[in-house]
């Protein structure tokens, strides 16, 4: 079980008091007001949880004072003794719920997020998943309340996309999507199949966290940047104008190209804010390298070229191959329903990064 010493416990509720007693102050400057108010935010749920299990602790230092104590009455230790094991199967589940909530938080989980899929090995059938699965996303963004705006898309021929990019906003979308990073298989009859047979195809999917201004500064002479006409199927021109726009990144060598507006001053800023998330993310990548000799999440690193999940058709199943996890609720999830597969992958991380913090 983990335990969390009790002078950790009243560091953090004096914390919490500091700062409740320095906004009822009054004497504060709007900025540090409003840092205070933040860290507050922050602190108040991991005070509630310290208290929650400092009560309990002390509920059952009582009671077992109780059953030492030869003068008790016998009834009195009796009910002691039933109330004490009831305290010490509560204590367990308070301690880990104040665990999670002081283990590292990743700073970009509140963010919104750039998802990116782009069809793989398969052909035709490879783009038709892609697009089975952008619907998904787009579902489940919908039953949470979050905003989908699509910033790119490459359709194919056939349907589906060939690469499609798009901004997901809203309450903690990188803390829920961040591991569906990675390979995504399908296997099914294609449409196109007469003979019946299963193929194999895949979509590769990249969540990332968007940047904002302040993360990524950006010089205007590290840019390069090219405008031309959009074109359509088959390299047609669509418009008269040139207003598609390629933002090349010198010092990265990172690459941007965005046309789908009519105007060179919109496709502008998407490109630029699909920049700014992907060097956002080469400086997290670099973080998270220089820190390599931490043990890795057990769902995987969020590397790209991993294999994460199969959808199998002729089963009705999905398998996720990072926690050997198989729900055979293939119609429901691909209509959104993720809810289960992302809670069980979120419960796998925390089980995790809790082993580490016990072994640490």
């Amino acid at each position: 079980m983990i335990s969390i010493p009790a002078d950790r416990i009243a560091a953090i509720r004096a914390r919490r008091d500091e700062m409740q007693a320095l906004m009822a102050t009054g004497d504060l400057s709007a900025e540090r007001f409003v840092a205070t108010s933040k860290e507050y935010a922050e602190i108040e749920p991991v005070a509630q949880a310290a208290e929650a299990v400092q009560a309990l602790r002390d509920e059952i230092a009582g009671l077992e004072a109780i059953l030492v104590d030869a003068g008790s009455d016998p009834e009195m230790r009796d009910m002691a003794r039933e109330e004490l094991d009831g305290l010490k199967t509560q204590l367990p589940d308070a301690e880990r719920a104040l665990a999670l909530r002081l283990l590292p938080r990743d700073a970009a989980d509140e963010r919104p997020a750039m998802l990116e899929i782009r069809a793989g090995t398969g052909g035709d059938e490879a783009a038709l998943f892609a697009g089975d699965l952008f619907r998904m996303y787009s579902r489940y963004a919908e039953d949470r309340g979050w905003k989908v705006e699509l910033i790119s898309a490459s359709p194919a021929d056939v349907g589906g996309y060939k690469e499609v990019i798009a901004s997901v906003t809203g309450q903690g979308v990188f803390a829920r999507l961040k591991f569906e990073s990675g390979v995504h298989r399908v296997q099914r009859v294609p449409v196109t199949e007469s003979g019946g047979r299963i193929h194999t195809s895949a979509a590769t999917v990249a969540v990332l966290p968007e940047a904002e201004d302040v993360d990524v500064q950006i010089d205007e002479k590290d840019l390069r940047i090219d405008v031309f006409r959009s074109s359509g199927p088959g390299g047609q021109s669509v418009n008269t104008t040139d207003s598609a726009v390629r933002i090349t990144h010198m010092p990265s060598g990172l690459v941007v190209s965005q046309q789908d507006e009519k105007s060179q001053h919109k496709n502008k800023a998407k490109a630029m804010k699909v920049l700014r998330t992907r060097l956002y993310e080469l400086e997290r990548e670099r973080l998270a390298s220089a820190r390599a000799g931490e043990r890795k999440s057990m769902v995987g690193s969020g590397d790209r070229s991993e294999r994460i999940r199969t959808y199998n058709f002729p089963q009705g199943r999905v398998t996720d191959h990072r926690i050997n996890l198989t729900l055979h609720r293939l119609p429901e999830i691909l209509e959104g329903q993720m809810d289960e597969l992302i809670n069980a992958l979120i419960a796998e991380d925390e089980a995790s990064r809790l082993a580490n913090l016990q072994d640490g």
